[in-house]
């Protein structure tokens, strides 16, 4: 049975090494921090635009508490604006890896392949168009955002719960925004091992959960730090790599040769 604090530091230690990677390659470093520089700028601007308004929002979402003492009230619709920014957030960032990785696919990928190569046994390209790569990457990143509103409004109903919810919200948002947020992030490493699809890559991270989380988590919320996400994407495109050999072989176990499989 693994070690719960050896899996979770071993998995944090995945971002650390990603970081020590790109800061020998300070180009390569500074082109991965460039799409994540715009992106970010684009959804902070949103993200302030939704606290300067947030009071408003709920004061129109909640008619039904404008004639509610004013304890009771400033509790009621407090905890509704918390978990409604809390919610906001995982949606930015599962949002923001999704757009990041767009925008900057191939630098992203080199960085992938430079893991690969340095670490040894990069596997082979798998053999799909470009046309069907795209159009995939579309479908699934439109699911991955449709489950974190799904969360969204999850969290949202928890967060009603006087107290109890209010800490059990933003638990649940860290811990399930940083699962998506990884499941975005490992994409490039899975594709290379012929592994296309998002439950290939749910499944396989199920089985290392707390190495999972111990890379995931602290990665989201160093991605919602102001200015400092745009050095942490590279690190963690990286990082993502190496996580995703610890879960994986080489190549996928249908490709192995038999005498690997006994």
């Amino acid at each position: 049975m693994s070690n719960p604090v050896r899996e979770i530091f071993g998995g944090f230690g995945h971002l650390l090494r990603g970081v020590g990677i790109l800061l020998k390659r300070p180009r390569l470093f500074l082109l991965g921090a460039l799409p994540a520089v715009f992106v970010w700028l684009v959804f902070l601007g949103l993200f302030v635009a939704l606290v300067f308004n947030i009071e408003d929002l709920v004061g129109w979402a909640t008619p039904f508490a404008s004639d509610w003492d004013d304890l009771w009230q400033g509790l009621v619709r407090g905890g509704i604006s918390v978990v409604a920014l809390v919610g906001a957030f995982l949606v930015f960032v599962v949002s923001f890896t999704t757009v990041t990785l767009a925008v900057g696919a191939p630098v992203y990928d080199k960085i992938g392949e430079l893991v690969e190569e340095e670490l040894g046994g990069a596997p082979e390209e798998p053999d799909e168009s470009l046309t069907a790569s795209v159009l995939r990457a579309i479908r699934q990143s439109v699911v991955i955002v449709l489950v974190s509103l799904a969360v969204t409004l999850l969290v949202f109903l928890i967060g009603l719960v006087p107290f109890v919810g209010w800490i059990a919200g933003p638990v649940l948002a860290a811990v399930t925004g940083g699962w998506l947020l990884g499941i975005e992030l490992v994409a490039n490493a899975f594709d290379r091992r012929g592994l296309l699809r998002l439950k290939d890559r749910h499944r396989s991270m199920s089985t290392r959960r707390l190495r999972v989380l111990g890379f995931t988590v602290p990665t989201y919320f160093l991605l919602a730090v102001p200015f400092l996400a745009v050095v942490v994407f590279p690190a963690a495109t990286a990082g993502a790599t190496m996580l995703a050999r610890d879960l994986l072989p080489a190549a996928p176990p249908e490709t192995q040769p038999e005498n690997e499989k006994a």
